[in-house]
């Protein structure tokens, strides 16, 4: 069922480019222009929240890792 949301973005310019980025969600895009930016974080957005899709069995590993500091 989709449905439609609401997001607030933060948006700057770094060098030519216009990046936006979703303040609710780790989800940001980048495009030549302020409105193209918007555009690209809006498509970013609903592919984020797209429900995925498999095209075959995922193989499901154990790893180890340390964390923390010592």
């Amino acid at each position: 069922m989709s449905r439609e949301q609401e997001f607030s973005a933060s948006v700057w310019q770094e060098g030519e480019w216009w990046i936006a980025q979703a303040l609710e969600v780790d989800v940001a895009s980048q495009g030549e222009t302020l409105d193209s930016a918007l555009a690209d974080l809006s498509e970013a957005l609903a592919l984020h929240f797209e429900q995925p899709r498999a095209t075959q069995l995922p193989e499901i590993h154990r790893v180890r890792a340390v964390v923390g500091a010592t």
